[in-house]
């Protein structure tokens, strides 16, 4: 029964991504008889030229060949093995040493961060552990350590933190959970932090245009976060988190196996941040009065005799928060001049299920159905600026899977369906609309490991208000020697502006409102349009017998057509569609290294260079630094030590100068320069594992204490011309330190 387990889970993961491989996991033993994973081990099949290595946690994955049914597995220092290839997942292959020496003492330490080189796609796999290296309390603050994406926040008032990668704002990403659309539409400003970091398992980063399969609107690239599994996480999860600034947050997951193949999780999150903090003495709070519930119940089905497996969510989250000044009372200040204040309200609802199901004489041949709804409620306003929006989204796809010939010639094709509801008010003005496409895809993919590989995939869509087009990506894979892959991906990608939603930071100014009709659809706006290209190269060696990995980036986006946010008038925020050029070029450079047993260090320089054709003339973008630097340090105790294990992180975050926009026309008091200094910002955190299923955590944000010293223009007078909380380049909250516990069972 475990191994159909197995069987089918495996198989499953291939419906879900369109892998359709042989996989398993190769391990030896320390002299202590623990398990210890083998890297860069030579799989080949028998008979063949077809083969691959182990990565860092002793896993590898092979195409399946039908005309060949033996795995020979070889390592140096390890005796040979050759295995029967009978089913997708191997599982654990443990190698024995050529010699039984009297003491062998093999220490080997996991990536958290793992980019691969069989990958056709530029992936960033991010697992659970490397979320436990900051306070990540939900998925905004799971990137305060990994430099493939920039963590900012939006303004000075509402606190919302942003993601941007590859010098363009998190609109232009798209969001995925389980890879079904999750972050979309009104949820875009808050919806980072309704996932909480306790409940994700992993989350795959993607530069680029991405995958056909997951849509059309993907322009900069795709974050996707697994979920933990009810069958295979552990029964009892606790998590306690509290920080100087009063904010205190409880996590706790409990899974319940009716059987081997019937389980179900209850996962509850809850914060809250009651602490009146106004740090700068500008009279306006410096971080939200706060506070959340998020549960969510999640089931999952397997049937490995007639091969089917499901899953099914339900989600239901309630968020409060109130900003403004330290003395601002809804009940008695609310739309008065008394004193300026913000409530935001949110009330959602998710449900998704999964579907899957594997052809049991056909192993490499499975179909699966997707489909996800979700109810968005918020009522919100910003002094006197009002702002509700519901939206209303059902989202299902339907995938089948097979190949052509062989497993070295796949095939991915379906159907998928999106319908959207937008209740918006705007200050009174109503801007309701309805959005709906139906689409088809077909995706191939030629995989050869020794050499070439790649992904060629379309889609047709058709959209009641972007009309009929194509998307064409392209992913390409070669390797020039061995561990090495250079990549190169193209693609095009089409969305609507949803421009409130989006830009809820403008209500907390004096700006108005300019929307320059150009006879579109969406708020009388055109669509977005624009082409990625991407090029990339990775190189892992052995530098003194540890492990170096160096990888080289650099992506160009070109819009056809883009809405321009435009906030270079202090009097107002313009909206437009572009009529000259607008473009991102992105350089990024990572080198990670094992200094010594143990210690990592892990260093980027990230190179943006984004230029815009606004009606006053070509500009860069503002708030954006050209310049930017990444240290991460990491040190553990050893491993077999884990009971009482010490473990260290610091990260160094370096910005260059931001453009700020331009404040020439107000008065000299609220006058900015025309552009911002340099600075750094440092975390760090230090964990004691007492025992397997206690540890405990302490931390600290922003250490140095940097924060902008005048962080909103016209906060002495909040209902005046000249107030702004929009235009912020470092942080509001000084240094940050915090306590917590996690416990496991």
């Amino acid at each position: 029964m475990r191994l159909l387990k197995t069987f089918f889970l495996s198989l499953f993961t291939s419906l879900v991504s369109g892998q359709i491989n042989i996989s398993g996991t190769v391990l030896g033993y320390s002299n202590d008889r623990k398990e210890i994973p083998l890297s860069d081990v030579n799989i080949i099949w028998l008979n063949s030229t077809v083969g691959t290595s182990t990565n860092n946690a002793g896993e590898f994955s092979i195409p399946f060949k039908k005309e060949y049914g033996k795995i020979v597995i070889s390592y140096v220092g390890y005796q040979s093995d050759t295995i029967v290839a009978n089913r997708p997942n191997l599982g654990k292959i443990w190698l024995r040493p050529d010699k039984e020496l009297e003491e062998v003492t093999v220490q080997k330490k996991l990536n958290p961060i793992q980019k691969s080189l069989f990958n056709i796609q530029n992936v960033v796999t991010v697992d659970s552990r490397e979320m436990l290296k900051a306070a990540c309390c939900n998925l905004s603050e799971s990137f305060e350590t990994n430099p493939s994406v920039d963590v900012n926040i939006s303004d000075a008032i509402t606190g919302a933190k942003q993601i941007q990668m590859l010098g363009l704002n998190s609109p232009y990403l798209l969001f995925t959970q389980e890879n079904m659309p999750f972050i979309r539409g009104a949820s875009q400003i808050y919806g980072m932090s309704f996932i909480p970091g306790s409940w994700v398992e992993s989350i795959q980063i993607t530069k680029g245009s991405g995958s056909v399969l997951n849509g059309f609107e993907s322009i900069s690239g795709q974050i996707n976060s697994e979920l933990v599994k009810p069958l295979t996480d552990k029964k009892l999860f606790l998590n306690a988190y509290a920080n100087n600034y009063e904010r205190f947050e409880i996590n706790t997951r409990y899974n319940y196996k009716f059987s081997e193949n019937i389980g179900t999780g209850v996962y509850l999150h809850a914060n809250l941040r009651n602490g009146t903090i106004d740090k700068n003495s500008d009279s306006f709070l410096d971080t939200p009065l706060s506070k959340q519930i998020n549960f969510m119940n999640r089931w999952q089905f397997l049937d490995p005799k007639k091969g089917w497996i499901s899953f099914l969510n339900f989600q239901y989250l309630l968020d409060e928060k109130q900003i403004g000044q330290e003395d601002f009372n809804p009940k008695r200040d609310k739309f008065t001049n008394n004193n300026w204040g913000s409530e935001v309200n949110t009330d959602r609802l998710d449900v998704s299920a999964k579907l899957g199901y594997v052809f049991p004489e056909l192993p490499y041949q499975s179909f699966g159905l997707q489909t996800a709804f979700s109810n968005h409620a918020q009522n919100s306003y910003y002094g006197f600026n009002h702002y509700d929006v519901q939206h209303q989204s059902f989202y299902s796809n339907f995938l089948f899977n097979s190949i052509i010939g062989s497993t070295q010639h796949k095939f991915k094709t379906g159907l998928s369906y999106t319908y959207d509801s937008f209740d918006e008010s705007v200050n009174s003005e109503d801007m309701d609309r309805s959005d709906n496409s139906v689409g088809g895809f077909f995706e191939y993919t030629y995989d050869n490991l020794e050499k070439l590989s790649f992904v060629a995939g379309i889609r047709i869509d058709s959209h009641n208000r972007l009309n009929t087009f194509i998307t064409p990506r392209l992913h390409l894979r070669y390797a020039l020697w061995k561990q090495s892959s250079l990549r190169f991906s193209i693609g095009r990608g089409k969305r609507a502006a949803n421009i409130f939603a989006e830009n809820q930071q403008m209500f907390a100014s004096s700006r108005s409102i300019n929307i320059i009709n150009n006879s579109g659809n969406i708020y009388t706006l055109q669509p977005e349009i624009a082409w990625n290209y991407g090029v990339g190269f990775i190189q892992k060696l052995y530098i003194n017998n540890r492990s170096f990995d160096f990888s080289i980036d650099f992506n160009r986006i070109v819009f056809k057509d883009q809405v321009l946010i435009d906030w270079e008038n202090p009097r107002e925020i313009s909206f437009y569609n572009l009529t000259g050029k607008s473009f991102s070029n992105s350089l990024q450079i990572d080198v990670n290294y094992e200094i010594i047993q143990n210690l990592d260090i892990r260093a980027t320089y990230k190179n943006y260079n984004v230029e815009l054709d606004y009606n006053s003339g070509s500009k860069t973008k503002p708030l954006q630094s050209k310049h930017r630097f990444f240290v991460n340090l990491n040190y553990e105790t050893l491993k077999k030590y884990r009971e009482g294990q010490w473990r260290m992180d610091l990260t160094v975050n370096w910005q260059g100068r931001q453009r700020l926009p331009n404040t020439s026309e107000n008065p000299a008091p609220y006058r900015l320069p025309t552009s911002s200094d340099a600075y750094s910002i440092v975390n760090g955190q230090l964990t004691r594992v007492l025992n397997e299923k206690f540890e405990i955590y302490l931390g600290g944000e922003n250490i140095t204490n940097t924060t902008q010293k005048i962080a909103i223009l016209g906060a002495e007078d909040p209902f005046g011309p000249y107030f702004d909380s929009t235009l912020l380049y470092k942080p509001v909250l000084g240094h940050t330190y915090y306590l917590g516990f996690r416990y496991k069972l």
